[in-house]
């Protein structure tokens, strides 16, 4: 059973009914996925959607497989918790909170394969940093990572330099970091650094890059699949945007 809730009234002014559908456990035993803020901009703009520490979600359903989470900048927190069976999680954002990411960090997933998180800007709230995604990307935690999101981010320059050298990327099999604003300085860092043509599938869309530093991904990537659409150019006062950030 997979769940999508979308708009659940003033999804602005509301804790996500993390409450409730705990509370629904012993009829939903099968559950095994859950998006919870499913909505388009129309309904409620991401950086508008109040949601709440699902921790109690996780205890709830041991099952649960995947967990997708929109919207971030208010309200959400994460109590550390051991959950056994979560083999994705994902959180969007236009702005995520360090103290989230320290939450996970803390957490105890060991069969966790797909971490994705949008980073945002400080302006909507995102004042995570590498070093909150130090224990991430030295692989000490998270032991059955192979894939990684680090998207719509607006210190992606930062994040593909400290990629670099991470040790998680050794067991990688795909690398996220589109959608923000990555650009020819991070490019050539994540080139310097250790090789990268293990992966499977390389993803900086969204990017502002060069036409000579998105050739050398391709060339010097052989075998891996590397998006590379969705050019952006800096506007006229040279600043850069992420995709999604209210």
């Amino acid at each position: 059973m997979c769940p999508v809730v979308g708009d659940w009234g003033e999804a602005y002014a509301e804790a996500a009914p993390v409450e409730l559908l705990a509370g629904l456990a012993p009829r939903l035993s099968g559950l095994t996925a859950l998006f919870m803020g499913e909505m388009v901009m129309e309904q409620s703009e991401i950086s508008w959607i109040t949601q709440a520490d699902p921790a109690p979600l996780l205890a709830a359903y041991p099952g649960l497989e995947v967990l997708r989470i929109r919207g971030a900048t208010e309200g959400l927190t994460l109590t550390p918790t051991r959950h056994t069976a979560l083999r994705e999680l994902a959180i969007e954002a236009g702005g995520l909170p360090g103290h989230v990411v320290r939450a996970i960090v803390e957490c105890d997933l060991p069969a966790l394969a797909h971490l994705e998180l949008w980073l945002g800007t400080d302006q909507y709230g995102g004042d995570a940093t590498v070093v909150d995604l130090a224990p991430i990307l030295g692989g000490a935690r998270l032991p059955s990572l192979v894939s990684l999101g680090l998207r719509n981010a607006e210190i992606a320059d930062q994040v593909a330099a400290a990629v670099a050298g991470a040790p998680v990327v050794a067991r990688l099999r795909e690398l996220d970091l589109s959608l923000g604003v990555l650009s020819d300085e991070g490019a050539a860092a994540l080139l310097a650094g250790q090789p990268l043509t293990h992966l499977r599938r390389l993803d900086p869309h969204h990017h502002y890059l060069s036409g000579e530093l998105a050739d050398r991904l391709v060339a010097e990537l052989p075998g891996v699949e590397v998006d590379l659409s969705d050019v952006q150019r800096a506007d006229r006062d040279g600043d850069r945007y992420v995709a999604v950030d209210e």
